[in-house]
């Protein structure tokens, strides 16, 4: 139980990280920034392991861990780009 909450802190941060070094304005409230962190988190340590920075079951650092969620967070917004973004409400009156 206290893995899990720590990672759900540890995203949150990375997220929050991420957002803040992108630049733009990123519309997501708390939950999908920390749920982009920790996607980051394990998107870099699948990619550590695979290219065998990090053994087996050894997690990614807080500045993989930022890179990969700063990379998700770019595949995120290009792709709301490319679908007319999230404010199709806003052009109603």
């Amino acid at each position: 139980m206290l893995h899990l909450l720590g990672t759900i802190v540890v995203g949150l941060i990375v997220g929050a990280l991420a957002r803040f070094l992108m630049p733009g304005d990123q519309k997501m409230g708390w939950i999908l920034t920390c749920l982009l962190g920790i996607g980051g988190s394990l998107a870099a340590g699948f990619i550590g392991q695979a290219l065998g920075w990090y053994e087996a079951g050894k997690g990614a650092g807080w500045i993989a861990s930022t890179v990969g969620a700063f990379v998700l967070l770019f595949i995120v917004q290009k792709v709301r780009g490319a679908s007319g973004g999230g404010d199709a409400g806003a052009t109603l009156q």
